[in-house]
């Protein structure tokens, strides 16, 4: 597989200008409208000190994302201020010597928490709000070579040709200007392994392919509030764990007869049965890149599970020279799934084994 050249180890750096306003506890008048609040979190949250800290811990590479409805003021009309912030963070970035992938993480119409009335790959005009705001970012950004475009994060469970035609024309518009920018293209149900088969490949060294890993979620998301299962099921589960605990999971949250029938513990066996997809992908197409752009585990599960689990998907990584960029830096009090990796007050890493796996030091 070809290599993705200063991209190899990343941190995704979520909370600051994306996931806002999108939950249910707010009425539908409210959703995805910002406030003063906001802005004055935008303009103080991630400072040059974060950006020098994560190049301290052995990380390349930085994925920043960002909601369509923060950089958006209006439809085609674009906040001057927080352009400004991402070219801002890019400097920083290039001061460190730290590349950088902005992702589109919310995009008016692709959102899992909320319903919406329209959703994008059923509407046109959506459709063209989201090239034109690509278009904005390479005139924006045409100067930095080293910023990654990723065009959209986790597509929903959708027609996974409808989604192939929208990234591809927003490819297609970005080429006309940029033959060399690098973009990145996940597939459906949330960036799945499982679905990388539907994606289609281009004949583009410059496209840049991407999964995420966050099986089992009943380990990686245990007593969030914002999936009903998890909520539901209200049960610490460990890592590496006791099959059992996890079959009754099953059983009990979606009458699953027979969960996980192969399985005798749920360990590193689990996760690579779950990424086969992604070697069938390199099997098929060794001339692509593969990078895995977001695994984590949610914040108040042990530290010990989260380093075990952590380690173990990057040890599949290195096996098999992929390249991965760890979720996530810091999240928001306010979120409902918090997969910090630094404390909220020190904002240093919670452990010295998980700053040692995130840098690719996986023997204990």
């Amino acid at each position: 597989m070809k290599k993705f050249t200063g991209f190899e180890r990343g941190m995704g750096i979520g909370g600051w200008l994306t996931n806002y306003k999108r939950f249910n506890v707010l009425p539908e008048n409210r959703r995805l409208v910002l406030t003063i609040g906001d802005f004055e979190h935008f303009e103080s949250f991630i400072t040059e000190e974060d950006v020098a800290y994560i190049a301290s811990l052995g990380m390349d590479h930085i994925r920043l994302g960002f909601d369509q409805i923060v950089v958006e003021e209006k439809p085609y009309e674009y906040r001057e201020n927080i352009l400004c912030l991402l070219e801002n963070f890019v400097n920083w970035c290039r001061k460190y010597n730290l590349n950088v992938v902005l992702n589109l993480h919310k995009a008016i119409g692709n959102y899992c928490d909320i319903k919406q009335d329209v959703e994008l790959l059923d509407d046109e005009t959506l459709q063209k709000r989201f090239i034109s705001m690509w278009i904005k970012f390479e005139e924006r950004f045409s100067a930095y070579p080293e910023v990654a475009f990723e065009i959209l994060n986790e597509v929903r469970n959708v027609d996974p040709d409808k989604w192939n035609d929208l990234a591809e024309d927003t490819l297609r518009a970005i080429r006309k200007t940029n033959k060399t920018r690098k973009i990145i293209i996940g597939s459906t149900c949330g960036n799945s392994a499982r679905t990388l088969g539907s994606l289609r490949v281009y004949d583009d060294e410059n496209v840049i392919y991407t999964f995420h890993m966050y099986e089992p979620y009943s380990f990686t998301h245990q007593q969030g509030v914002l999936q009903q299962a998890q909520l539901f099921y209200n049960r610490k589960m460990p890592y590496p764990g006791d099959i059992e605990i996890y079959r009754d999971y099953e059983r009990v949250v979606y009458n699953d007869k027979n969960p996980f029938p192969k399985y005798n513990i749920m360990d590193k066996n689990f996760i690579h049965d779950a990424l086969s997809s992604v070697l069938l992908f390199i099997k098929e197409n060794p001339d692509k890149i593969l990078w895995c752009g977001e695994f984590g585990t949610i914040r108040h599960a042990k530290i010990q599970w989260r380093e075990d689990y952590m380690r173990d998907i990057i040890e599949f990584c290195l096996e098999n020279e992929i390249p991965y960029c760890v979720w996530n830096y810091l999240s928001t009090p306010n979120d409902g799934n918090r997969f910090s990796l630094v404390d909220d007050d020190t904002r240093k890493i919670l452990s010295e084994r998980m700053a040692k796996i995130i840098r690719g030091v996986i023997n204990d």
